[in-house]
């Protein structure tokens, strides 16, 4: 059997969502006038209680327009050195609203309110950048699925309040953080000016993001989208997906941790294998020992038996669990594990 472990983007839609999408009664979202977009984006507004929300193609489009939202050329944001927005967005930042990124250097992508607040310019320094947003990003992906700590957040809330900075949530595996960490979305929208979600991470939707955050928000960032290109038409068959999916993959992601948990408990004890990052939600981030193992022959070595995983470079290497890895594919993929062992 195939198991693609590169990412958790890889999963189709299950028999019951693609059900949902085909019964989608749709309109043109262009217009505001496909009733499944709109209710979809009422409930995500609803879940976070907060005041709007906007379906987006993508999570990269969505980051980019809260980043513009919030910012002005010349400005700049504070983020971890590991932030997707700064090194998986294409530049984006800077190309579409000529801001640059202050980064700190924290762990596992996570950075405190201390080194928040150290990184924030002197607004009446005019030589440097003016500060206006900070980006956090939860769980986080180059940091290997971590969870932040919802108190160092609220800390750097406040530190934002008391600079006048913006506050956004890259959440594009919020749900795996809060089915791990035990927390709620109206906890998040309490906190963030915006946020962002990913639907077809964990969730197993085909396409989409949403993007919640007040009504002056979501007015000025349909134009935005509009710019970027964002704007689609009968989305609402997409759009179903999402509302299945929030209604139905959310408390199961807890089997994707799990399964990755025992994942990582294999690998620890491989001789060829230096580090395993500590695993929390369904991301497994690990060095291989390349005296005895380089990370290319692992890989042919996995591939042989049809499994795939992907390279990170700078030796590490990375899994990722989701909706589509049956229990059959993790059990095989273990006893794999254990003979190259």
């Amino acid at each position: 059997m195939e198991i693609n472990l590169i990412s958790d983007t890889v999963t189709k839609p299950t028999p019951p969502m693609l059900k949902a999408m085909m019964e989608a009664e749709v309109g043109d979202d262009v217009f505001k006038n496909d009733p499944t977009v709109n209710a979809l984006e009422s409930k995500v507004a609803e879940m976070f209680g907060m005041e709007a929300a906007l379906f987006f193609p993508s999570g990269s489009m969505v980051n980019q327009t809260a980043i513009k939202l919030h910012t002005n050329p010349g400005e700049q944001l504070i983020c971890d050195k590991y932030a997707h927005v700064f090194n998986y967005e294409g530049g984006g930042a800077s190309f579409n609203s000529g801001v640059s990124c202050r980064l700190v250097d924290g762990h596992r992508g996570m950075m405190t309110a201390e080194q928040v607040e150290a990184a924030i310019n002197p607004p009446d320094f005019y030589h440097s950048p003016l500060t206006s947003l900070v980006c956090i990003e939860n769980t986080t992906n180059k940091g290997g699925g971590a969870c932040w700590d919802f108190e160092e957040l609220k800390k750097i809330r406040k530190v934002c309040e008391e600079q006048n900075l913006a506050f956004h949530l890259d959440g594009a595996r919020l749900w795996n953080a809060m089915v791990k960490k035990g927390e709620s979305p109206k906890q998040y929208g309490a906190l963030f000016d915006t946020i962002s979600v990913c639907l077809s991470k964990g969730l197993g939707c085909p396409v989409g993001s949403v993007l919640v955050g007040t009504e002056k928000h979501i007015h000025d960032a349909i134009r935005i989208r509009k710019i970027l290109g964002g704007g689609m038409r009968q989305a609402g068959f997409l759009a179903a997906a999402g509302i299945y999916a929030l209604e139905n993959h959310i408390d199961r992601l807890a089997d994707d941790h799990q399964k990755a948990i025992e994942i990582g408990d294999v690998l620890s004890t491989l001789n060829f294998i230096k580090k395993v990052e500590p695993i929390e939600t369904n991301i497994i981030i690990f060095e291989l020992d390349e005296t005895k193992m380089t990370s290319q022959a692992f890989l042919n070595t996995l591939k042989e038996h049809q499994i795939s995983i992907i390279g990170m470079g700078q030796g590490k290497l990375r899994i990722v669990t989701h909706l589509d890895y049956s229990d059959d594919m993790h059990k095989n993929f273990l006893e794999v594990l254990r003979i190259l062992g």
